[in-house]
C-alpha cells in the first residue's frame, strides 16, 4: 500500500471553508436586530399565557358561580321546595326558560367579588 503515515495524521481546526473577516459593526447590528426579535417574542409569549389565565380564571368563575346555583337548588329541595327551574326542566315546558335559568346564576357576595377582583387585575 502507498500510504505514508503523512497521510493518516488529520490536521487539527475545523472543517470546511475559513470564515470571512466579519464586520464588526455588521456583527454588533445584527446581534442587537435579534436581541430585539428575542424580546419581541418573549413579550407575544407572555401576552398570550396571560391570555390563557385570565380566559381560564372566567371559566373558574363561571363554574364556581353554576356550582352555587346548584347547591341553592338542593338546599330549596331539602326545605321540600321545588325551584322553577328544574319545574321547567322536569316537565319540558318552555325550553327557552330552560336555556336562559341554566345562564342564570346566584348572586354569591364572596364568589363574585374574587371574579370581579381577579378579572379586573
Amino acid at each position: 500500500c502507498g500510504l505514508s503515515k503523512m497521510d493518516d495524521i488529520k490536521k487539527p481546526g475545523k472543517r470546511g471553508r475559513k470564515p470571512a473577516k466579519i464586520d464588526l459593526k455588521a456583527k454588533l447590528e445584527r446581534s442587537r436586530q435579534s436581541a430585539r426579535e428575542c424580546r419581541a417574542r418573549k413579550k407575544l409569549r407572555y401576552q398570550y399565557l396571560e391570555e390563557l389565565v385570565s380566559s381560564k380564571e372566567r371559566a373558574i368563575c363561571a363554574l364556581r358561580e353554576e356550582l352555587e346555583m346548584y347547591k341553592q337548588w338542593c338546599s330549596a329541595m331539602d326545605q321540600g321546595k321545588i325551584p322553577s327551574e328544574i319545574k321547567a326542566l322536569l316537565t319540558g315546558d318552555d325550553h327557552k326558560t330552560s336555556q336562559s335559568s341554566s345562564t342564570k346564576t346566584p348572586k354569591n357576595g364572596k364568589y363574585n367579588t374574587y371574579c370581579r377582583t381577579r378579572l379586573s387585575t
